[in-house]
């Protein structure tokens, strides 16, 4: 166990955008995200006039993360589609990248296609506003992040015992830190300011019987979250797929068929995906 105790771990994770190891496009979007008064405008100016920021948005608005029929050729266009709350997860999503690549190697492709996964899910389900939920699955493993850049050594020996000892990565997170990726996503995501949704789905996608304000939203990430893994797509930390949660998915009322046609769209789509995921590197 770590000589640290919760309250301490908690103070350090939010503090996590004081790091060096912090992407310096990050650091910046913060200073804007974080105002919760932020208008479209004010983010829709701030991303075009940093190009990088710009191209890395463009290109996951037109992934298969969203399977737009058109493309999308302006930040402008990007935020009438999406919504504030979608762009400023997107926005977030885009810049961790680089973090998640030295993170974990294969998280970022994990994240993408539980992201991927909870978008089908929720438009079977004909949930309002997919791409929220889609947004969620693409953030819900930001504490892997977090607690890896906080704490690197203790992370990088931890990911190595759950490999040889057969656990999940939260049980040796629980372990080693007493709290686990899902607790410092959430402390994170209140910090930066996220919307409630976005921040009890971070904080549940392993317990989504928890969660008592957005529990269909959290049994789809849930539900998402183990299908990634169970196809193998990119990694989350360990080789492991968690049971399913009983209540998250009675509460999903998807029948065998369902799953096998969410399967089937799947595939076109995580091979989308990877192509994708190959053309950025």
């Amino acid at each position: 166990m770590i000589d640290k105790n919760i309250r301490t771990i908690r103070a350090e994770i939010e503090r996590i955008d004081t790091l060096p190891t912090i992407p310096t496009i990050l650091k910046k979007l913060l200073g804007v995200i974080e105002n919760p008064k932020a208008s479209l405008t004010t983010i829709g100016n701030f991303v075009s006039n940093d190009p990088v920021l710009t191209s890395r948005v463009l290109r996951m608005v037109n992934s298969p993360v969203y399977g737009f029929p058109g493309r999308i050729s302006s930040v402008n266009q990007s935020l009438i589609l999406l919504g504030l709350n979608v762009v400023r997860g997107l926005l977030l999503g885009v810049s961790v990248f680089e973090a998640m690549q030295k993170a974990m190697l294969g998280l970022w492709e994990h994240s993408l296609g539980a992201a991927i996964a909870a978008r089908v899910i929720a438009k079977r389900k004909k949930m309002n506003e997919p791409e929220e939920v889609s947004i969620a699955a693409l953030l819900h493993d930001m504490g892997k992040v977090a607690l890896s850049l906080k704490f690197p050594a203790e992370y990088e020996k931890l990911l190595s015992d759950v490999e040889a000892r057969s656990l999940l990565i939260y049980e040796g997170e629980k372990e080693l830190f007493e709290i686990t990726h899902a607790d410092a996503g959430a402390w994170v995501a209140k910090r930066w300011n996220f919307p409630p949704n976005l921040v009890e789905i971070i904080e549940y996608h392993h317990k989504p019987h928890l969660s008592k304000n957005y529990p269909m939203q959290t049994a789809v990430v849930h539900l998402a979250d183990a299908l990634i893994r169970a196809r193998g797509f990119g990694f989350a930390g360990d080789m492991l797929v968690p049971h399913l949660n009983q209540a998250a998915w009675y509460s999903l009322d998807l029948k065998e068929q369902d799953l096998k046609d969410i399967m089937l769209e799947l595939e076109d789509l995580l091979q989308e995906a990877a192509e994708f995921i190959l053309s950025d590197e």
